[in-house]
């Protein structure tokens, strides 16, 4: 079987990827994007991601050059304040809560809600636009060589394809990554988070909001109107065992219980989707790359679902990729453009997986006296002007 060959071959096709490759297309690069799995792209399917990113502010320019904004803005939900809740005394209930807008910061919201489910929709719909894109779901990668010209990466259905950059997008389990025998660590929490859509009776104002308490923070997310109700996507982190048992239990029993956790701040919350689990952990590849290979999105940083980091820190990794392969073309995927990529992106990445790491242990706290102390110090941070407005610009990704 002759060999295929394209400029950027593109190793897993979840939101990262796909975004990748409209990037990269777009740009004018020739682009094989493959994926094991074909991306559910219907709400109703109950293989669908319930997840929901928050696309903060730079996500947009990233979005916006891949040709992408414009078929996701019709569907997405600004996001103007994010609101931290502490609900750490003896009962469920907030006892103190912090507001942060962004209007101290921005004449723009901090960043847009999208269903991942959805996203995937369009971002396929963008890639069918394209002609030097070529998408193929079911189709997964197997072996990775590499020479200093050029990489040559084995599929699943038999053919090979030799290109001058591979980005693994490949997931926190990358084939791509451990080919090229490049090491992560690894902090697991014992946590898992359960994934939903509600409804609710007072409407959440585009607000974001996250309640703490013990196992993990609660955040609701805005999401447009769902058969006429205000609507919210769900993240709910807890201890692993806790959260395996209300994936399974009843849907009446299971709405109480989340009502309870939320406070009630948005009224009873009714289920409005099915409930999906993921595990909790924090992950950080020692390099970013390998001899012809970019690692991006989870292949390269995992972090526990807090600030709306995660996709964001994913887009900053192709925005920063795709800036060093238009600056020099006929460099695309040599040590040089690689070294400048590991240097643009390691720090960055290495500050924010700490912040986040910090942030999630604090939110699983049991005891009182430790939940006091969390609610102090968000109290602290919050009341220093200069400090609260650094967060928030670290949290739009201003550097």
């Amino acid at each position: 079987m002759t060999d295929q060959t394209c400029d950027i071959l593109i190793s897993g096709g979840g939101i990262a990827g796909l975004t990748a490759a409209a990037a990269f297309g777009t740009a004018g690069f020739d682009v094989i994007c493959v994926d094991p799995a074909p991306p559910v792209t219907d709400r109703a399917d109950l293989k669908a991601d319930m997840r929901s990113t928050a696309m903060l502010q730079p996500a947009r320019e990233v979005l916006s050059a891949a040709g992408l904004w414009d078929r996701l803005s019709p569907h997405a939900s600004p996001l103007q304040v994010m609101r931290i809740v502490d609900a750490g005394g003896p009962e469920p209930e907030a006892r103190m809560t912090k507001d942060f807008n962004a209007s101290d910061v921005s004449d723009l919201p901090f960043g847009w809600n999208l269903p991942n489910w959805l996203l995937r929709r369009e971002m396929v719909g963008r890639l069918d636009e394209l002609p030097n894109v070529d998408f193929r779901p079911g189709t997964g990668t197997k072996s990775l060589f590499t020479r200093e010209n050029e990489a040559r990466v084995g599929l699943t259905d038999g053919s090979r394809v030799r290109a001058k950059l591979v980005v693994a997008a490949d997931g926190r389990a990358s084939r791509m990554r451990e080919a090229a025998g490049i090491p992560v660590r690894t902090t697991r929490y014992g946590q898992k988070a359960l994934a939903f859509a509600v409804t609710h009776p007072i409407p959440h104002e585009n607000v974001s909001t996250e309640i703490h308490r013990t196992g993990g923070p609660f955040t609701l997310v805005p999401l447009p109107d769902h058969e006429g109700m205000p609507s919210s996507a769900v993240v709910w982190m807890d201890d692993g065992p806790v959260s395996q048992q209300r994936l399974h239990s009843d849907v009446a029993r299971f709405e109480e219980e989340m009502s309870e956790r939320s406070c009630y701040l948005f009224g009873p919350l009714t289920l409005a989707s099915h409930r999906t689990i993921w595990p909790i952990i924090t992950q950080k590849a020692d390099l970013l790359c390998g001899e012809r290979l970019a690692l991006i999105a989870e292949a390269a940083h995992v972090v526990p679902p807090i600030g709306a980091q995660g996709l964001n820190m994913s887009l900053a990794d192709t925005s920063t990729l795709l800036a060093l392969a238009q600056e020099r073309p006929e460099g695309l995927g040599d040590r040089k453009m690689l070294d400048a990529y590991h240097k643009a992106r390691d720090n960055d990445i290495a500050l924010r997986v700490r912040g986040i790491d910090l942030l999630n242990r604090a939110s699983q706290v049991h005891t009182p006296a430790l939940r006091d102390a969390r609610a102090m110090g968000l109290n602290a941070l919050y009341a220093l002007g200069p400090v609260r407005r650094t967060l928030m610009q670290m949290g739009l990704g201003v550097r």
